[in-house]
Protein backbone atom coordinates (compact mmCIF):
# COMPACT_ATOMS: atom_id res chain seq x y z
CA UNK A 1 0.00 0.00 0.00
CA UNK A 2 1.36 3.68 -0.71
CA UNK A 3 -0.22 6.76 -0.07
CA UNK A 4 -3.31 6.72 -2.50
CA UNK A 5 -4.33 4.01 -0.61
CA UNK A 6 -5.14 6.84 2.12
CA UNK A 7 -8.43 7.20 0.74
CA UNK A 8 -9.41 3.40 0.21
CA UNK A 9 -12.04 1.52 2.42
CA UNK A 10 -11.95 -2.12 2.82
CA UNK A 11 -14.85 -4.26 3.65
CA UNK A 12 -15.07 -7.38 5.73
CA UNK A 13 -18.50 -8.86 6.33
CA UNK A 14 -18.29 -10.07 9.64
CA UNK A 15 -20.35 -12.85 11.41
CA UNK A 16 -20.76 -12.77 15.00
CA UNK A 17 -21.52 -15.69 15.58
CA UNK A 18 -25.17 -15.85 14.15
CA UNK A 19 -25.67 -12.04 13.05
CA UNK A 20 -23.73 -10.70 9.65
CA UNK A 21 -22.45 -6.75 9.99
CA UNK A 22 -20.38 -5.09 7.95
CA UNK A 23 -17.52 -3.28 8.79
CA UNK A 24 -15.52 -0.54 6.30
CA UNK A 25 -12.05 0.44 7.11
CA UNK A 26 -9.77 3.26 6.07
CA UNK A 27 -6.72 1.52 7.68
CA UNK A 28 -4.00 4.68 6.81
CA UNK A 29 -6.69 7.18 8.64
CA UNK A 30 -7.80 4.31 11.28
CA UNK A 31 -11.88 4.55 10.73
CA UNK A 32 -14.01 1.69 10.98
CA UNK A 33 -17.37 2.48 9.80
CA UNK A 34 -19.81 -0.24 11.88
CA UNK A 35 -23.20 -0.83 9.42
CA UNK A 36 -25.45 -3.09 11.51
CA UNK A 37 -28.38 -4.27 10.54
CA UNK A 38 -30.30 -4.99 14.19
CA UNK A 39 -28.93 -1.53 15.34
CA UNK A 40 -26.43 -3.10 18.12
CA UNK A 41 -23.34 -1.33 19.02
CA UNK A 42 -20.64 -1.85 18.37
CA UNK A 43 -19.31 -2.79 22.12
CA UNK A 44 -22.46 -5.93 21.84
CA UNK A 45 -19.32 -7.46 20.10
CA UNK A 46 -16.42 -6.91 22.48
CA UNK A 47 -14.18 -9.71 20.99
CA UNK A 48 -14.75 -8.23 17.41
CA UNK A 49 -13.48 -4.68 18.18
CA UNK A 50 -10.36 -6.18 20.18
CA UNK A 51 -9.86 -8.02 16.83
CA UNK A 52 -10.17 -5.14 14.40
CA UNK A 53 -8.40 -2.82 16.44
CA UNK A 54 -5.23 -5.43 16.97
CA UNK A 55 -5.60 -5.95 13.32
CA UNK A 56 -5.45 -1.43 12.79
CA UNK A 57 -2.59 -1.69 15.02
CA UNK A 58 -0.67 -4.52 13.70
CA UNK A 59 -1.20 -3.00 10.09
CA UNK A 60 0.04 0.48 11.85
CA UNK A 61 3.48 -1.01 13.32
CA UNK A 62 4.12 -2.86 9.74
CA UNK A 63 3.90 0.47 7.94
CA UNK A 64 5.97 2.16 11.00
CA UNK A 65 3.38 4.49 11.29
CA UNK A 66 3.88 6.87 14.36
CA UNK A 67 0.91 7.36 16.58
CA UNK A 68 0.32 8.81 20.26
CA UNK A 69 0.78 6.72 22.83
CA UNK A 70 -2.88 6.29 22.57
CA UNK A 71 -2.71 2.93 20.59
CA UNK A 72 -5.81 1.42 20.14
CA UNK A 73 -7.87 4.47 21.52
CA UNK A 74 -6.37 6.70 18.55
CA UNK A 75 -8.57 4.26 16.31
CA UNK A 76 -12.42 6.00 15.46
CA UNK A 77 -15.43 3.42 15.11
CA UNK A 78 -18.18 5.20 13.29
CA UNK A 79 -21.47 3.83 14.21
CA UNK A 80 -23.90 3.88 10.78
CA UNK A 81 -27.41 4.65 11.05
CA UNK A 82 -28.53 2.47 8.34
CA UNK A 83 -31.61 0.45 7.25
CA UNK A 84 -32.82 -1.99 10.26
CA UNK A 85 -33.95 -5.93 9.40
CA UNK A 86 -37.55 -6.51 10.26
CA UNK A 87 -36.76 -10.08 11.17
CA UNK A 88 -33.86 -12.69 12.39
CA UNK A 89 -33.09 -13.91 9.11
CA UNK A 90 -32.02 -11.31 6.40
CA UNK A 91 -28.44 -9.85 7.97
CA UNK A 92 -26.67 -11.24 5.82
CA UNK A 93 -28.26 -9.77 2.41
CA UNK A 94 -28.20 -6.52 4.14
CA UNK A 95 -24.43 -6.68 4.78
CA UNK A 96 -24.35 -7.52 1.08
CA UNK A 97 -26.80 -4.25 0.22
CA UNK A 98 -25.01 -2.27 2.51
CA UNK A 99 -21.78 -2.91 0.68
CA UNK A 100 -22.99 -2.95 -2.40
CA UNK A 101 -24.44 0.48 -2.38
CA UNK A 102 -21.52 2.15 -0.99
CA UNK A 103 -19.64 0.53 -3.92
CA UNK A 104 -22.14 1.56 -5.96
CA UNK A 105 -22.14 4.95 -5.23
CA UNK A 106 -17.90 5.11 -5.54
CA UNK A 107 -18.10 6.78 -1.98
CA UNK A 108 -15.24 6.60 0.11
CA UNK A 109 -16.36 7.63 3.32
CA UNK A 110 -19.92 6.64 4.65
CA UNK A 111 -22.24 9.01 6.67
CA UNK A 112 -23.24 8.11 10.06
CA UNK A 113 -27.07 8.86 8.73
CA UNK A 114 -26.06 6.31 5.59
CA UNK A 115 -26.18 7.95 2.56
CA UNK A 116 -29.31 10.09 0.87
CA UNK A 117 -29.93 7.77 -1.79
CA UNK A 118 -30.59 4.77 0.11
CA UNK A 119 -31.48 6.32 3.34
CA UNK A 120 -34.48 4.43 4.97
CA UNK A 121 -35.73 2.98 8.18
CA UNK A 122 -35.93 -0.36 6.37
CA UNK A 123 -35.28 -2.09 2.80
CA UNK A 124 -38.41 -3.29 1.27
CA UNK A 125 -39.22 -6.84 0.34
CA UNK A 126 -38.41 -5.64 -3.22
CA UNK A 127 -35.08 -3.76 -2.11
CA UNK A 128 -33.83 -7.59 -0.60
CA UNK A 129 -35.40 -9.56 -3.04
CA UNK A 130 -33.19 -7.45 -5.18
CA UNK A 131 -30.12 -8.20 -3.76
CA UNK A 132 -30.61 -12.44 -2.82
CA UNK A 133 -31.13 -12.18 -7.27
CA UNK A 134 -28.28 -10.25 -7.44
CA UNK A 135 -25.86 -12.73 -5.02
CA UNK A 136 -27.60 -16.01 -6.79
CA UNK A 137 -26.55 -14.37 -10.40
CA UNK A 138 -23.09 -13.97 -8.79
CA UNK A 139 -22.81 -17.41 -7.55
CA UNK A 140 -24.08 -18.79 -10.47
CA UNK A 141 -21.25 -16.92 -12.78
CA UNK A 142 -19.14 -18.47 -10.40
CA UNK A 143 -20.22 -21.75 -10.54
CA UNK A 144 -20.41 -22.79 -6.92
CA UNK A 145 -23.59 -24.54 -6.64
CA UNK A 146 -23.81 -28.19 -6.68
Amino acid sequence: MDNKDAEKLFFIPFNTGGHWLLLAINPIREIVYYLDSLGNDWTTYPDMKVLIDTVLQAFRVQRDIQTSRRGANSITWIKVACPQQRNQIDCGYFMLRFMRDTLALGRLKIPTDYFDEFKCAFYTKDQVDEIKEEWCQFMIKLNVYS
